[in-house]
């Protein structure tokens, strides 16, 4: 009834995406150094300056002043305008996939969890408890609310992405005597699971895994400490979700029927 106002809404949720994509910077940037995410307001680290309102438009303002601080000319890094772009482009395309409904509504906020989630992780090998525990909650309330999916299904999700790495975690433990991987990580494939359900794991395992060794070669070759090099597996398994939210569905139960065919 309402797709001619698709291609002018997708104009709006790229604008707002950018928005959250500037604020998802202040959390990545703040959260970590037990910072407040909402005062003071955005400022320069170099002269201290407040960034004037007009000098903080998401995109925008980056390519304006060409990516330098007003005031004193200090250069701010372009993952400020790559983080408020790659959710920016997510949005829209989760918004184009699924349309109006309150599935998307809740890929909307997995996505910005997902991507706020993986630069942390990337900065600081740490996953967030404050974003992965009210992640599950909502996953598993909305799944219960949400006619579109089932609480089931979203409950299943959880329990078979935490206990799927929870296991592998314990046993490598044992097995090597030395953590193989994070806590985190554990609690955010319990997260996915419980938004996405629980036949999208193997998928978003699968291509965290083929990502993460095919990167993770690629850097071990570059470190000094070869195969020993420690990478975070976060955006990887945000990787395989988000390409199962932007249009990847088919591809994602596609994968699953090959070795449960009855599905």
């Amino acid at each position: 009834m309402f797709e001619f106002l698709m291609p002018f809404s997708s104009y709006l949720i790229f604008i707002f995406g950018a928005m959250l994509g500037s604020f998802s910077n202040v959390v990545i940037f703040r959260w970590p150094r037990k910072e407040s995410i909402v005062f003071p307001g955005s400022r320069c680290p170099n002269c201290q300056h407040p960034i004037r309102f007009y000098d903080n438009i998401p995109l925008l303002s980056w390519f304006i002043l060409r990516g330098k601080c007003r005031d004193c000319g200090h250069k701010f890094s372009s993952r400020y305008a790559m983080v408020e772009l790659l959710m920016a482009v997510l949005f829209v395309l989760v918004w184009n996939t699924h349309g109006v409904s309150w599935t998307t509504l809740e890929y909307l906020i997995l996505v910005f969890g997902l991507v706020t989630a993986s630069f942390i992780d990337i900065d600081h090998f740490l996953l967030p408890d404050v974003l992965t525990f009210p992640g599950t909650l909502i996953g598993l309330v909305g799944a219960y609310f949400n006619p579109e999916r089932s609480f089931l299904d979203s409950l299943m999700g959880f329990l078979f992405g935490f206990g799927f790495l929870w296991v592998i975690a314990y046993f490598y433990q044992v097995w090597r005597k030395q953590e193989g991987m994070g806590g985190g990580d554990i609690k955010l494939l319990g997260w996915i699971g419980a938004v996405l359900g629980w036949k999208v794991i193997p998928f978003v395992i699968v291509v965290a895994s083929i990502f993460g060794s095919v990167l993770g070669l690629a850097l071990a070759k570059k470190s000094e400490r070869g195969l020993k090099t420690v990478i975070p597996f976060g955006p990887y398994l945000a990787l395989g979700s988000l390409i199962f939210v932007c249009g990847g569905e088919n591809l994602a139960f596609q994968y699953l029927r090959w070795f449960i065919p009855e599905l």
